[in-house]
């Protein structure tokens, strides 16, 4: 008996095509080249910046110390209208709060479903991804010219102020994700708990001793950064040119070419003003931004240049001249560059 022949594979001898159905591409080979990259660190979940949890205990710390210095003295006598007001810090505290709260409620416009709908929904939208249970009030107030944002809280209330000089930045005109990764960034503030009222009181003495102080605020933006990245990566750019060539030139400024200069320019003034400052400086906060594989420098400058920004797919180059270098003999009338420091 013949032993009937075996049916072909499907690999060797394909279906015929389907009339007016084309027949798939074949599959190149594997490039075994090519790789998947993991996500970088800081463009996942949101994290908290490393250095964020040691200074907030330090500074809990040092702000303990000096309440018991202070009831110390007040106890043996030594009294003086200073100590008496220290002594007053958790009342002061929750009335800054209850008046802050209250100037955007009775002179700001509040954004809601019907009015800077654009706004709302970007609220919306950050409080649903970093999992908070509800949407935090938002409001928008007179800038006069300043470019700010700030999120804060009362009681059980959380809220998000944005001037109106920086909320402009969010028209169609200008480039929306930078408003976006904004807003991002201040519920970034609220999603990491910076404006409970007791981690305020627990810090009041420690943020007003120079350097450890702003050290935690520039940790805390970090943090915040982190956040408005998760909520927009494509604002970071526009964020950054907002808030160093204000909301009509925001688009001239050159992102890459910004950040290289965290790298070139150094020097004791340059970190001595980033020690003083409550913020990061911009050039180091844009190369933060721009390498998401490490956490955003907050005593020494970055040393290195990459290109790419998110999912870990930067690449490292050779650091380029100073963005500011000129060819010798380019200039009219012999005038040379400056030499850089």
């Amino acid at each position: 008996m013949d032993t009937p022949a075996p049916i072909p594979r499907a690999e060797t001898n394909p279906i015929p095509n389907v009339p007016g159905v084309a027949d798939p591409l074949p599959s190149p080979p594997p490039d075994p080249t090519r790789r998947w990259l993991q996500a970088a660190r800081y463009a996942a979940r949101p994290q908290l910046h490393p250095w964020e949890i040691p200074t907030l205990v330090l500074l809990i710390f040092v702000t303990l110390v000096g309440y018991a210095a202070i009831i110390a003295l007040v106890a043996l006598g030594m009294v003086n209208q200073y100590l008496l007001g220290a002594l007053a810090f958790p009342l002061l505290l929750f009335l800054i709060r209850g008046v802050t709260y209250a100037q955007p409620r009775v002179n700001g416009v509040q954004m809601t479903p019907t009015q800077f709908p654009e706004g709302y929904r970007m609220v919306v939208e950050a409080a649903a991804r970093f999992g908070l249970e509800y949407v935090p009030d938002a409001y928008v107030i007179l800038g006069n010219g300043q470019i700010n944002a700030f999120a804060n809280g009362h009681g059980f209330r959380r809220y998000v102020v944005v001037y109106s000089d920086l909320f402009e930045v969010g028209g169609a005109a200008r480039d929306p994700a930078a408003l976006e990764f904004i807003i991002g960034h201040e519920v970034g503030h609220i999603a990491a708990g910076h404006t409970s009222y007791w981690r305020q009181l627990a810090t009041v003495i420690g943020m007003n001793i120079p350097v450890l102080g702003s050290a935690l605020s520039r940790a805390q933006e970090y943090t915040a950064d982190n956040y408005g990245y998760y909520a927009r990566p494509a604002g970071a750019p526009g964020a950054i040119g907002v808030l160093a060539a204000g909301k009509y030139m925001l688009s001239a400024v050159d992102f890459d070419q910004f950040a290289d200069r965290a790298t070139h320019e150094r020097g004791l003034f340059v970190h001595l003003v980033n020690l003083l400052s409550t913020h990061p400086v911009l050039t180091w906060r844009a190369a933060a931004l721009r390498d998401r594989t490490r956490a955003g420098a907050l005593w020494l400058r970055p040393r290195r240049i990459v290109r790419g920004v998110g999912s870990g797919n930067v690449v490292e180059i050779p650091p380029p001249p100073h963005p500011a270098a000129v060819t010798p003999g380019s200039l009219p009338n012999g005038l040379e560059a400056p030499p850089r420091f």
